[in-house]
């Protein structure tokens, strides 16, 4: 019996049941390696890796969504990389953008096809981390044997799905390790840190991307394995862009355009004080505040008339507001 049979036999076995897929999503990935892309798990080929000018061609069509991963990438290396893990980005069909290697781990990450402009789609390279993280659309890890091919079985991969201004998903950010002393348990400590950091990718790409915005939390939802809830408001207070997670939340589509629409609408009523109208109070409080009161500079730091400034804190509970100069 060769080596590779072992893992070989399992992954045949498991892609011939009838029911496993629907009890495992390891499983259900190798049966999508097996039957959907026709995968080998004894194939020890490494895909040829894309030429330098389609991995710049691929780097422009994401615009600024590279250049503001860059010092993510650096920290979160600064924080596995010690230990022997590597840090890859690629883009949404699993090819290879950019990656921060030890100098000594170089070779042994490339020889594994973790180098700039390899392919690592479940299409090309079964169950993975990467691959299966894009396919699924979630945080995703695969620890060694649950890996499609057998060549892969030494490696650790770890991975996070990251989504674009406008909730399409864009990216994987992955952290791969093949040390022996790689557990389970380190995998979720690994794991809360690059889902951290594609986070943290998302949150800046949504502000860079609507920079004339102001940026809304919405309140109630928080952010977690889906992200922070943020909604763009224009000046008129219109939405004009949400994440992922607000989309889900308020049924806006997971992605693409949307219909503008006020941001009261979903955020509350103005006569609450909650959702927007807490936002638009704090504003008017503010204001007063650094003016000391004075209604007419407050208006005129709002860019509003003094009249309209009265309306407002009217209709906000503001016109006893203490210390009140009507100058």
């Amino acid at each position: 019996m060769k080596p590779d049979e072992p893992h070989c036999d399992r992954v045949h076995e498991i892609v011939s049941s009838g029911s496993a897929a629907a009890r495992s999503r390891v499983a259900a990935s190798w049966r999508r390696s097996s039957v959907l892309h026709g995968l080998d798990p004894a194939s020890r080929k490494i895909g040829e890796a894309v030429e330098n000018t389609a991995i710049r061609e691929r780097r422009q069509r994401l615009g600024q969504f590279v250049d503001i991963a860059q010092p993510n990438l650096d920290w979160l290396f600064s924080l596995v990389g010690k230990s022997g893990c590597g840090v890859v980005l690629t883009d949404s069909e699993g090819v290879v953008l950019d990656h921060r290697y030890a100098p000594g781990d170089v070779a042994s990450f490339e020889s594994w096809g973790l180098r700039l402009g390899s392919d690592w789609s479940e299409a090309r390279e079964g169950t993975n981390g990467i691959g299966t993280c894009l396919v699924e659309a979630r945080p995703v890890t695969i620890h060694r044997d649950e890996h499609f091919m057998e060549r892969n079985t030494a490696m650790s991969c770890i991975d996070a799905p990251i989504f674009g201004a406008n909730g399409e998903l864009v990216a994987a950010l992955d952290v791969s390790s093949a040390r022996a002393d790689h557990t389970e348990a380190i995998n979720d400590l690994i794991a809360a840190m690059v889902l951290e950091t594609a986070r943290k990718i998302e949150v800046e790409n949504f502000r860079a991307a609507h920079g004339r915005a102001r940026i809304i939390v919405a309140e109630g939802l928080g952010g977690d394995a889906d992200g922070a809830a943020l909604l763009a408001v224009d000046g008129d207070d219109i939405v004009v862009g949400a994440t992922r997670k607000a989309r889900k939340a308020f049924g806006l589509g997971l992605s693409g355009a949307f219909d503008p629409f006020p941001a009261s609408d979903i955020l509350g009523d103005p006569g609450d004080h909650k959702g927007f109208a807490k936002a638009e109070r704090a504003a008017v409080v503010r204001a007063l505040t650094r003016e000391k009161g004075n209604v007419s500079q407050a208006a005129r730091a709002l860019g509003v008339s003094r009249a309209t400034l009265y309306r407002h804190m009217k209709r906000l509970g503001l016109e006893k507001w203490p210390k009140l100069s009507h100058a």
